[in-house]
């Protein structure tokens, strides 16, 4: 057995000769991925390190680099009941937060029943906003919704960028809102099913959403069923083209046929604020799995972050910069979430505020 480990024996001992050798002389040779075939000169190595060293640019001072979303909670406790029946309690599925940090960001809950005072103390605290889904359409938590678009679109005409993304039910809701009509949505057969996006003829994706997605990703979304739609209303594009208050606010993007070939808007962006509105789910893919039709699939999981992105990268321009210290306070990172997806259905992990 001795003899067998000689080689091996007098290999390491010439290598770390080599390595003394260099080392001794300051002239470790340091091979970069694209120069493995190419050996330079132990100065231009020693060159080329110190210079690529010192050669990172600045972060542009323009941007912030530690942005905050506000995500509104929804009532009840996101479980049927199984968690808390109490008429106070209100939830963010964990998967929203979770988005929210694949692209970046950190997250502080808006607690849609808190008092006004409160809420918009905590809404000056963040960069951007996110509306999630859900069934709530009245009451409180829509007077809520509605004065935190409204607020939004204020910030915004300020002069500060201020993005909001608003998902499924807050598709719904600001579809609502804006159109003044809270009868104006129709019924789809849209539940528990994965899809492609269908783009809408000439659809001008310049500083939109998908404008950051890769180009094969993007091809991809038009003929793969990679998103998610769990929903039983929307509004079919000529609906929408037909109210002057929707149509003169926000451009269609996409588009999906329902089981029953009914064709509603799936993707919507304002014409002259960062709003991007959703019928689908881009939380759903990485974060739940409550359901065996989320698509799970490399290039769904890819569509989660790049939806993440391109909404952290918005919230990134804010001009907001907040205390640190009350950031801190109102984290998410002071609450725990609660496993609920043991029943096999439903969101996996919900957060609770009382």
């Amino acid at each position: 057995m001795a003899i067998l480990f000689l080689p091996l024996f007098f290999f390491f001992v010439f290598f770390n000769s080599i390595l003394y050798s260099h080392s001794s002389n300051n002239n470790i040779i340091i091979l970069q991925p694209t120069h493995r075939h190419h050996h330079t000169s132990s100065s231009s190595s020693s060159s080329s390190s110190s210079s690529s060293s010192s050669s990172c640019p600045a972060p542009n001072p323009n941007l912030y680099y530690q942005p905050v979303i506000g995500i509104v909670t929804h009532p009840g406790d996101g479980a049927s009941g199984r968690l808390s029946n109490s008429s106070a309690v209100s939830n963010i599925p964990a998967s929203y937060v979770k988005f929210v940090e694949a692209g970046g960001a950190r997250v502080i809950p808006l607690v849609y029943n808190e008092s006004p005072q409160k809420l918009l103390k905590k809404l000056d605290l963040v960069n951007g906003v996110l509306f999630t889904g859900g069934w709530a359409k009245d009451g409180q938590y829509f007077e809520t919704v509605r004065r935190i678009f409204k607020k939004v679109l204020e910030r915004n005409d300020g002069g500060e960028h201020f993005p909001l993304y608003a998902i499924c039910l807050g598709f719904e809701l600001i579809t609502m809102i804006v159109s003044g009509d809270n009868n104006i949505l129709e019924e789809f057969s849209a539940s528990d099913q994965a899809s492609a996006l269908h783009f809408v003829e000439n659809a001008d994706i310049e500083g939109s959403l998908f404008q950051s997605f890769p180009p094969d990703l993007l091809k991809k979304l038009s003929t793969d069923c990679i998103v998610m739609q769990n929903h039983h209303f929307g509004i079919s594009p000529e609906k929408l083209l037909n109210n002057k208050l929707l149509s003169s606010f926000f451009d269609v993007l996409t588009t999906c046929k329902d089981e029953d070939d009914k064709v509603y808007v799936s993707t919507m962006q304002s014409r002259n604020y960062p709003v991007t509105a959703f019928q689908w789910h881009p939380e759903k893919n990485a974060f739940e799995w409550g359901s065996a039709n989320i698509p799970h699939t490399e290039d769904a999981i890819r569509v989660t972050h790049s939806t993440a992105s391109f909404l952290v990268s918005e919230a990134r321009k804010s001009s907001k910069r907040p205390d640190a210290q009350e950031v801190r306070d109102n984290l998410i990172y002071n609450y725990s979430p609660s496993y609920v997806g043991k029943a096999g259905k439903g969101y996996d992990e919900v957060y609770l505020f009382r």
